[in-house]
């Protein structure tokens, strides 16, 4: 199953110290683009969380968003009073400089660290993150699995309907050739008539050969689209394997995302020359709907991941 690069996880951890919350947000982008928002006194906590985001998401725009919720406790023995002090210290040098400056309420110092009268540990911290950081990468993973099947329904409904206009263009093309063949034939004849009124006794047998092995040759090139046709069917056939498959996000070979945006580009390149080379209206509307389907595809496609 495919997966949109959007979609959004969050999870809680507790902890004797606290709790502890993170949120994972992920958008469209072209490579893997992880920004971090979260206090300073995380910051210890960035490099495993990259490295678990890394090694689980190919591509995509992923914003982590932490905060951390000391416990507050209603024993007043277990107070660190060399802590409140520090706290108390540290806004008379505040104030010192701005003396308006509001004194912190009960609860902003009962959540500084170590009022509480216990020792924080940044291993708590670190746990707590990672415990919350893989459930909230697990409700990431559903949604966008959940989003990347919404988005692969619509690309293979898109997908039969380019089917569809291959498979009549093909059905089409014996009567277009036979059609086109008239039309050259009496094109021929207007144009040789036109060249020599008196008839074809100042025309030699060369010159007539030439003439329409010319126009046998522009003939060919600009009717004969069967190479064209058959590609679109074996483009259909890989866009089926990479959106019908089970490789997931990321593959052997790459992320299907940019897979499929490649073979896109192909198909409607196929599109085009089609169009080219179309030796009627019906051709040309042909082409001009499958690249519209193509492109409504590709759309897609810049959302998965």
């Amino acid at each position: 199953m495919i997966r949109s690069m959007t979609a959004f996880g969050a999870a809680r951890a507790d902890t004797e110290q606290g709790s502890l919350s993170l949120e994972l947000r992920g958008v469209n982008s072209r490579f893997l683009d992880l920004h971090f928002r979260m206090p300073d006194e995380l910051r210890h906590i960035e490099a495993p969380l990259r490295d678990l985001l890394t090694r689980s998401i190919a591509r995509g725009k992923i914003e982590v968003r932490a905060g951390i919720q000391r416990r507050v406790r209603n024993d007043p023995d277990a107070l660190n009073m060399a802590a409140l002090e520090q706290a108390a210290a540290l806004f008379r040098k505040v104030q010192a400089v701005v003396p308006d400056a509001a004194p912190p309420r009960l609860s902003e110092l009962l959540a500084w660290p170590g009022v509480q009268g216990t020792e924080e540990s940044e291993d708590t911290w670190r746990d707590a993150a990672m415990t919350a950081a893989r459930d909230a990468l697990a409700q990431l993973h559903a949604a966008r699995e959940r989003e990347g099947e919404r988005l692969a329904g619509m690309i293979l409904d898109r997908a039969a309907q380019v089917e569809a206009i291959v498979k009549q263009v093909d059905l089409r093309m014996p009567q277009l050739v036979a059609d086109y063949r008239d039309k050259l034939a009496r094109k021929l004849r207007d144009s040789v008539e036109t060249a020599f009124p008196s008839g074809f006794q100042a025309i030699t047998g060369a010159e007539l050969s030439e003439r329409l092995a010319h126009e046998a040759t522009l003939f060919g090139l600009r009717i004969d689209v069967a190479e064209e046709l058959s590609r679109l069917h074996s483009h259909l056939a890989e866009l089926r394997q990479l959106v019908g498959g089970k490789a997931g996000g990321k593959t052997d070979k790459g992320s299907a995302g940019k897979r499929l945006d490649f073979l896109f580009q192909e198909m409607n390149r196929e599109a085009n020359t089609l169009g080219s080379k179309a030796g009627g209206l019906e051709v040309t509307r042909a082409a001009m709907d499958l690249k519209l389907l193509i492109e409504q595809m590709r759309e897609q496609a810049q959302n998965i991941e």
